[in-house]
């Protein structure tokens, strides 16, 4: 039995291509870091750094954008379901931009400017302090690495129970 509703309402393209776009930034910037775990090369660190405060301007503009950008209907389900999507939702926007400040913080606290792709850089400005810089690095790697990890596999997993078990066709929501 499909309970496929071709009837379902899709967000805005903007809405869309901020949900993509944030994806394959944070992709890129995972992968930064892990060519620069492999290589140790300055390259690839100055590019996870350009790519994450990329992804903090992105989620600005993508939370500004949702404040003004309808959602469509959900789609039927429970309502604690509706809640705690609701919540992982915040969450995750939350730590999409709680992540790359923090990362930010540990690189001026580090007495590091943040360069931007060569097109500007973001200078110390603060005094530098090691032992922040340690606070910092320990939050952006130990504490919210992991939570955006849980959160973005509780999000994908979401949306292949509705798309595969539910058949409720929410995936063509954000096609």
């Amino acid at each position: 039995m499909s309970n496929i509703n071709s009837n379902v309402k899709k967000w805005s393209v903007s809405s869309r291509l901020f949900h993509w776009i944030s994806a394959i930034l944070l992709l890129v910037t995972w992968i930064m870091m892990l060519l620069y775990r492999n290589f140790d090369s300055s390259l690839y660190i100055g590019l996870h750094k350009a790519f994450g405060v990329s992804l903090l301007f992105w989620m600005i503009a993508r939370v500004i954008n949702r404040v003004f950008t309808k959602a469509p209907p959900p789609v039927p389900m429970p309502k604690w379901q509706l809640l705690m999507s609701q919540v992982s939702h915040f969450v995750l926007y939350g730590l999409l931009i709680a992540m790359p400040f923090v990362g930010l913080m540990m690189s001026v606290y580090g007495g590091r400017p943040v360069d931007i792709f060569g097109l500007f850089e973001i200078p110390v400005f603060v005094t530098p302090d090691r032992s922040a810089a340690r606070f910092y690095n320990d939050l952006h790697t130990d504490i919210i690495w992991p939570m955006i990890i849980a959160f973005t596999l509780i999000h994908i997993g979401a949306a292949l129970y509705h798309q595969f078990v539910k058949k409720d066709n929410l995936i063509s929501r954000m096609k």
